[in-house]
């Protein structure tokens, strides 16, 4: 990279109160440096919409390959690091299983049983940590049932989950994250070592199924299934959670989505364009170009900060609020471009049309509990890391 262009963009940022709060820092650099070279992190944060969306749009510039990342060296290569027909095939494999088809005709009954379980063991009690006893195990169950892995206990997927999710930003090197990762990945490896070969019916469109159908290499099948546990649990239950929290601090929009059903949904798109549950993923330049003002150079390695450009003054008007009466506008929650989040309508459907409706349905009276307040955390994965609540027995 340019001396030039280092110097210009260089940026200091205390990456401990990021994790408490991103929003100071992301604002500054939208508005002074929106392509800031970080040198604690060797890459360039990139916080503005349009030049995410700009590099998203240009894979023949912008490459997702990179074996230097965590996030191969943690799951392998999956097709969240591939591009052009690499990624299409991998990615044309696994679609029906993530189909909204799918969604609705095979995974929405599965998950309202789950849900309708998880609600009848806490209804009774009149309080819960929401964040540990609904969001929590609805995700991972579910995740269990759409990936195939359903040897697993649903406590294994969830921690197994939280393990990479920390190995994957684990940028200072701590070697007690690293080897929970590599703890997390080899048991993923040995659950699907069991299942990949267990006979299958032709209704079976989990995950596992499809990929051992479309004969998907054994290397390729656990890096996938790995990147789809991280994700898959994480940006549902953070959703999940963070949606029945976003609702409750907002009696307003409470009453809104219980009036108009069709408004769940619109909760959840507004939720992860705020929070931005997956707030970053890396790419790589293939070739020299200009970002933002700044030049880049083959290998200059890019952190795309979606829970920036979801809060970009330039698209969305008073950004820092959760409005779901907003005027409906394209968010990066889930991506951009080829890469597009693969499960999105399976989380939707998760989490709009199944887990948050039936929570507030069952539980009458809920309301936080003020006596123990929710916190947050995260940059690359944000979210609430507790709910506490009341109810009416």
């Amino acid at each position: 990279m340019f001396a030039e262009a280092q110097e210009l963009t260089a940026e200091t940022v205390d990456f401990e109160e990021m994790w408490r709060d991103p929003y100071p820092l992301f604002k500054r650099l939208r508005a002074n440096n929106p392509v800031a070279w970080v040198p604690q992190a060797n890459h360039f944060m990139v916080t503005r919409f349009d030049d995410i969306v700009h590099v998203e749009r240009n894979q023949d510039t912008f490459r997702s390959l990179e074996p230097r990342s965590l996030v191969h060296k943690v799951m392998g290569h999956s097709f969240m690091r591939k591009d052009g027909d690499a990624h299409l095939a991998e990615r044309t494999i696994v679609s029906p299983s993530f189909s909204p088809a799918a969604a609705k005709k095979i995974w929405a009954e599965k998950f309202r049983l789950i849900a309708t379980d998880l609600l009848d063991q806490i209804e009774g009690k009149g309080k819960a940590d929401l964040f540990v006893d609904y969001a929590t195990p609805m995700a991972a169950r579910c995740l269990c049932e759409v990936t195939g892995l359903t040897n697993v206990d649903w406590r294994d997927i969830a921690r197994w989950s939280q393990a990479m999710m920390d190995a994957v930003q684990n940028y200072a090197g701590d070697a007690e994250i690293a080897r929970l990762g590599r703890e997390a990945s080899d048991g993923i490896d040995a659950a699907i070592d069991e299942m990949i070969g267990a006979r299958r019916t032709d209704e079976d469109k989990s995950l596992l199924a499809m990929m051992a159908a479309g004969g998907m290499p054994l290397d390729s099948v656990r890096a996938n299934l790995k990147v789809i546990i991280g994700g898959g649990q994480n940006e549902p239950r953070d959703a999940n959670a963070g949606l029945i929290w976003a609702l409750l601090s907002n009696p307003d929009q409470l009453a809104a989505v219980r009036a108009d059903d069709a408004l769940w949904m619109r909760g959840f798109e507004e939720y992860v364009r705020w929070i931005s549950p997956i707030g970053m993923y890396p790419r790589t330049v293939d070739k020299p170009t200009e970002l933002g003002g700044v030049m880049l150079q083959p290998d200059d390695r890019l952190f795309l900060l979606v829970g920036s450009a979801n809060r970009d003054e330039a698209k969305f008007e008073q950004a820092d609020r959760f409005d779901l009466h907003r005027e409906k506008k394209q968010h990066l929650a889930f991506g951009s471009g080829p890469h597009f989040c693969a499960g999105a309508w399976v989380a939707r459907m998760q989490v709009a049309n199944i887990a948050v409706p039936m929570l507030f349905a069952r539980l009458k009276g809920l309301a936080l509990d003020e006596d123990d307040p929710v916190r947050c955390g995260g940059w690359a994965f944000r979210g609430v890391l507790n709910l506490p609540v009341r109810w009416d027995k």
